[in-house]
């Protein structure tokens, strides 16, 4: 079974490109890419990674495709595309094959509520999915009933929620859970293990803080629908690529050896339609 770090980002860094990367945050302020990320997946035998978009840029997507051949093994691309453009079926027509989803940064959003009920978003995601593209949601805890009501509407296809909707780590992972029971009824919402340690207040974590995150997650989604990511590099913040990567192991240790295998890679391998021909490349 292949083993797959389900979100990672590249960038070339420039603080007009990446307005969120603020000044509390150094260490995302460089360049990083497959040559960075390729010894810590070595490092703990994962076999490829899906390098996810980190602004609304189509520019920055193209560039994406480029790079994610590079780090060798399996890999994809969740890439950006003005989903709400009355252009998008002739962007589509254009399509490569390593784009395996599309996401939008709908956090930022001035009013996130009112961009995920905006029409043309709703016609936009309809030609997704008939096209097969997964959509990568991504939304904080403040906004996850909003996310189930437009999850609900879009059914055709896959749709990941990212970070586990960045729960609110201080209220606790049962009032997560009662968040998150709509979303995880719907099965065809999967949810990425991904971005706990910097939803901490500070980034200040303790493992047995965010473990019952990891269990109430198992319990509403199921190894099926859930995949090992390690936000890397933005992970940095909070702590490294191991630590996150320990954190998860902790979590699953209990589980089967085929559940594992579903989570470490198996999902997310069915979910965005990846495999590995003789030469390493995705088919």
């Amino acid at each position: 079974m292949l083993r797959i770090d389900a979100h990672q980002h590249y960038w070339r860094y420039q603080p007009a490109d990446y307005p969120w990367i603020d000044d509390g945050m150094a260490v995302l302020q460089r360049d990083y890419g497959p040559a960075q990320l390729r010894p810590w997946l070595q490092q703990h035998r994962l076999d490829g990674a899906l390098v996810v978009q980190a602004r609304h840029s189509e520019q920055e997507t193209a560039w994406l495709l480029t790079q994610a051949p590079q780090l060798g093994g399996v890999c994809g691309v969740v890439g950006w595309l003005d989903i709400a453009s009355p252009h998008l079926a002739q962007r589509l027509e254009r399509r490569h094959p390593l784009l395996r989803g599309v996401r939008h940064l709908v956090q930022d959003e001035a009013d996130p509520a009112g961009w995920l009920e905006r029409p043309a978003v709703h016609q936009g995601m309809r030609l997704l999915q008939r096209q097969g593209y997964v959509y990568d949601l991504l939304v904080t805890h403040r906004h996850l009933a909003d996310a189930a009501r437009f999850a609900a509407r879009h059914d055709d296809h896959w749709l990941v929620l990212d970070h586990l909707g960045k729960p609110d780590i201080a209220a606790g992972a049962r009032h997560w859970a009662r968040q998150i029971a709509p979303l995880a009824a719907m099965p065809h919402v999967a949810c990425k293990l991904s971005g706990l340690i910097t939803e901490a207040p500070g980034g200040r974590w303790q493992a047995a803080q965010l473990l019952p995150f990891f269990e109430e997650a198992l319990a509403a989604f199921g190894p099926q629908r859930l995949m090992f990511g390690s936000d890397w590099p933005v992970c940095l913040l909070a702590g490294d690529y191991p630590q996150v990567y320990r954190l998860c192991e902790q979590a699953l240790a209990a589980l089967s050896p085929s559940q594992q295998a579903a989570i470490w890679g198996g999902s997310a391998c069915r979910v965005y339609g990846l495999t590995e021909s003789d030469d390493g490349s995705v088919s």
